[in-house]
This record gives structure tokens, C-alpha cells and sequence, in this order.
């Protein structure tokens, strides 16, 4: 279901906001809140009811219901002075007070591959109260990947960049796979980024999903979490795959000055660029990901970096990862890995999953042939690293 008002849309099963045909990112919560908003538009919604559906059992003060307002109001067109479509009855709540309309969802282009009908999106609760969002697709046996970078549920299956990874893994495994806390569909407004909350976080998924004992794909920095969360659940791991990962983050692995210098400056330009319409400082990150990727490719990115998070998400996540350090977890790892990266890599990260070969007990490095961080549909390595999983891990095929 589509709701129409003014220059927007307000797309339910893509959970997108657009204006003037653009995607307009917003936080889950805004999200949510619109659509209350808009569905229950012939009256005034309480604010004790709003707070209890959009945060559910999540005790939150008044003040964050105003604010998500306040941001509702922002990403529409709309402001507390005028309030031409979300007009504040004082002391008791909020009414979207615009016609809208009701459009079907249109079909899928022809030639793009939709989302398919068995992935489901749910909601599960961390233990400190953030709520998560995860997917289930694909049948078979299980497969669990741990988030990485920036994800949205929903877009991801419509990017260039990771339609044919879910497609793949999907007709191979039932696919697990969650928005990590600060992104995507998962709550983003989020007390702290750390190692142990994003293990925690793996582990609240995985329950909710009902799985006792799975293989685990973890790439980039979902790599350090994988390992983190194989050493706390070796009962739980079959196997551990690893793609362009690493053992220690960018300051962790600094050896000179100059080095710790460009780490600080690569998170310094995220928290002064990201935000800017121009995606010079964004395309920094994609130039690295995918540096002979095609520029729909580097389009579509770009686009999924701006919708999962926030500007100010996006330079704490950086300046998180760069303190990742799992050496001395990663000896402690019994489970089978399987560790592959681009041989290629700018900055020369093949060095890093050299490393975590070293330290990771009867692991197996693959080099792939590849400048790509992650690998697109048409490059060769793409079909090596599908050919590798193959080998290693049971499949129904």
C-alpha cells in the first residue's frame, strides 16, 4: 500500500518515503509514525498510543515522540508553526490533518528482479531495548549473515550492488539476515556502537529466528563479529566463512604515523561530508567497496548509504570499526573457516585476511581475483566465491 499527499508517498511495503519521486531517508520511528499518522487520519492519535505502537514495550519519554514529530514534520514539507499536514492538538496528540490517497504498489519493472515472496521482515527486541530488524528468505538449510557496513532490508533486494548476493544465497540456504542497530530498518536511535552490542545483537537474531546450530557468513566488518560470536557459541557454529574481513580496524592496525593519520582523516571526512548533497565524500567509500564496479553501481551505493542511516550514524560507525581488534579472539575459533578476499584490494587489505589465516586455527585462505571489496554480478570472482561456498558449506543441491 501506497499513501499519496501533496509531493509524497509514503510506500508501506517498501518502507519508503518518497518526495517528488525521490527516496527521502527517515528513521524507522518516522517512518512509523507517519504511517499511524496517515492511516488513522480522521482523528486525533493519542500520544500515549502512538508511543505505544510505535515503540511497543520500549519505555521512552514524551520528548522522543516530539522529536520523531518534529522529524516527520522535516522530511515532509511540513513545520510546527503551520502544520499544514500534522497539526498538534495540545495536550492530547497528533492528527495528520492532509487528504491522501491509498495507491496500489505497481508492478515490478520488467526486467528488475522483485523481492521475493518468501522474505519476510520481523522485529525482534536487544537486550537493551533497541529494536532490530531481521529477514528470513530462501529454504533449505540455514545460512546467518552478520551485518556489515550499511544494509536495509527492503532497498537491498532493489541494489545493483547485493540483489544477486540475495538471490544466490537465497536459492542456496534459508537466508538470515538483520539491519544492525543504527540502520536499515533497525532502530537508529541507538545509545552506543560497540563489538560486544553487535554480538549481542547477533545473538538476540538468531534467536528470534529459532536457530540452534548454522554456518555464519561474515563480511567486512561483520567479519570481527563472527568470529566474536563463534568463540562465545562454538556450539552453535557448523561453519564460518569470511570475506574481506579483518582482524583489527584501521587505527588497531596503524604501524606508523602517517597511517593513524589517514584513519583519523578517513573518519574525519565522514563526519564532515556525508551529510552534503554532493557524493563526492560518500563515493571516498564507494571508490574503495567497488572500484570497477559500473556507475549504476556506484549510483545505487551512494543511494543505499543515504538511506540506511543517518550522517551522524554513518561517522559513528566508522570511528567504531576503526577500533576493532579480534586478535586474540580469533586463535580461540574451533569451528571449520573458510576465509576468501580480493587479492587486489586497495590499501591492501588482502594483508589483514593473510593475518586472520594466521591466527585462526586449520582455517583455509582463498585469494580471489579481484579489486573489489564486494563483488558484483559480472565480475569473474564473484562465481569463484559461489563456487567455494558450494564446497564448503551443506547444501540442498
Amino acid at each position: 500500500m501506497i499513501f499519496v499527499f501533496g509531493d509524497c508517498e509514503l510506500d508501506l511495503d517498501r518502507f519508503e518515503l518518497r518526495r517528488s519521486g525521490q527516496p527521502r531517508p527517515v528513521e524507522p520511528q518516522v517512518f512509523d509514525l507517519l504511517a499511524v499518522l496517515i492511516r488513522e487520519r480522521h482523528r486525533v492519535v493519542p500520544k500515549e498510543e502512538l508511543l505505544d505502537i510505535v515503540w511497543g514495550n520500549r519505555f521512552v519519554s514524551e520528548s522522543a515522540l516530539t522529536s520523531r514529530v518534529e522529524a516527520a514534520r522535516q522530511a515532509i514539507g511540513d513545520d510546527g508553526r503551520n502544520q499544514r499536514l500534522i497539526r498538534t492538538a495540545h495536550g492530547r496528540g497528533y492528527q495528520f490533518v492532509a487528504s491522501a490517497d491509498e495507491a496500489a504498489q505497481p508492478d515490478p519493472v520488467a526486467g528488475v528482479p522483485s523481492a521475493p515472496p518468501e522474505q519476510e521482515i520481523r522485529f525482534c527486541i536487544a537486550g537493551d531495548g533497541i529494536r532490530l530488524a531481521y529477514a528470513t528468505s530462501g529454504a533449505g538449510p540455514p545460512l546467518v549473515k552478520a551485518a556489515n557496513w550499511l544494509s536495509h532490508l527492503a532497498y537491498d533486494w532493489e541494489s545493483p550492488v547485493w540483489r544477486h548476493w540475495l538471490a544466490e544465497l537465497s536459492r542456496r540456504f534459508r537466508l538470515v539476515r538483520y539491519d544492525e542497530r543504527g540502520c536499515g530498518l533497525s532502530d537508529w536511535d541507538v545509545g552506543r556502537f560497540s563489538l560486544d552490542d553487535w554480538v549481542d545483537d547477533l545473538e538476540t537474531v538468531v534467536d528470534a529466528a529459532g536457530l540452534d546450530r548454522f554456518p555464519l557468513l561474515g563480511i567486512s566488518q561483520g567479519g570481527p563479529v563472527a568470529i566474536a560470536y563463534a568463540v562465545r557459541h562454538p556450539e552453535r557454529v557448523t561453519h564460518l566463512v569470511l570475506l574481506g574481513s579483518f582482524a583489527q580496524g584501521r587505527r588497531k592496525s596503524a604501524r606508523t604515523p602517517d597511517e593513524l593519520a589517514l584513519a583519523e582523516a578517513r573518519v574525519e571526512i565522514v563526519r564532515l561530508g556525508w551529510w552534503r548533497p554532493d557524493p563526492t565524500y560518500r563515493q571516498i567509500f564507494v571508490s574503495r567497496f567497488l572500484p570497477e564496479a559500473t556507475q549504476e553501481q556506484w549510483r545505487s551505493f551512494d543511494e543505499l548509504q543515504q538511506r540506511s542511516t543517518s550522517p551522524d550514524n554513518a561517522w559513528r560507525f566508522v570511528d567504531a570499526f576503526a577500533n576493532i581488534d579480534v586478535t586474540n579472539l580469533a586463535p580461540k575459533l574451533t569451528v571449520p573457516t573458510l576465509i576468501m578476499c580480493s587479492r587486489r584490494e586497495p590499501d591492501n587489505r588482502f594483508e589483514q585476511s593473510r593475518l586472520l589465516a594466521a591466527l585462526i586455527p586449520k582455517s583455509r585462505l582463498v585469494p580471489l581475483d579481484s579489486s573489489n571489496h564486494l563483488l558484483p554480478e559480472r565480475d569473474p570472482a564473484w562465481r569463484h566465491f559461489l563456487a567455494e561456498i558450494d564446497r564448503f558449506l551443506p547444501s540442498p543441491q
